[in-house]
């Protein structure tokens, strides 16, 4: 039985993955991360080898307002109310020949209004007033990184850079400067890793 979720997971990863990829530029909102591969779709290119990926992950919460408990209650009563109202038509529905069927769902909507309003109201007591407030919570990406297969890396390049050839340049001379950053990084480390090792014993 755990084969069908480890299989659902394979599959999910191996959609959003590519085998090599490679940065055709990144972007401070989705929307123009969006627009460039839009525009890729728009010149025909085979969008199925792009991937766009969020980096650098944060948190948002807008406060909207406070939390009182006659705010609380109101809320338990009006969900409470449209859950007994929901409840009530579907009962009215499958027993249609009762001729109860309006005060029946009058009662639903009146004991999902007194239940709603408990509930409500022993949730915020166990709170203790620890959260007077209401927000709205959101994650958001930083950079949005488009990334794709390498073997479509030039073409897709060379369609954006007719797109935008400013952002074009800069992004190239982005990777440019990655580029020479991980390579001095790793001659960098070359020398280190030569003074650790132990010198060679004598040959007799």
């Amino acid at each position: 039985m755990s084969t069908q979720p480890a299989a659902a997971l394979a599959r999910n990863r191996a959609v959003l993955s590519l085998e090599y990829p490679m940065s055709l530029g990144r972007y401070d909102t989705y929307e123009k991360a969006q627009k460039a591969v839009d525009y890729l779709s728009d010149h025909e290119f085979p969008v199925q080898n792009v991937l766009i990926v969020g980096t650098d992950l944060k948190q948002l919460e807008r406060v909207t307002g406070r939390l009182t408990r006659g705010r609380v209650a109101v809320g338990g009563l009006v969900s409470g109310a449209w859950l007994g109202l929901f409840v009530g038509l579907i009962f009215s529905l499958l027993g249609a020949n009762n001729g109860a069927g309006f005060l029946g769902v009058v009662m639903t909507v009146v004991f999902g209004a007194i239940f709603g309003l408990i509930w409500a109201l022993i949730g915020y007591a166990i709170t203790g007033g620890n959260r007077d407030f209401t927000s709205v919570m959101q994650v958001v990406a930083t950079q949005y990184e488009v990334l794709v297969e390498h073997k479509f890396a030039t073409q897709a390049r060379e369609l954006l850079a007719k797109m935008d050839p400013m952002a074009a340049a800069q992004e190239q001379v982005r990777q440019a400067r990655e580029q020479e950053a991980a390579r001095t990084a790793e001659q960098a480390q070359q020398p280190a890793q030569q003074r650790e090792q132990p010198p060679a014993p004598p040959t007799l």
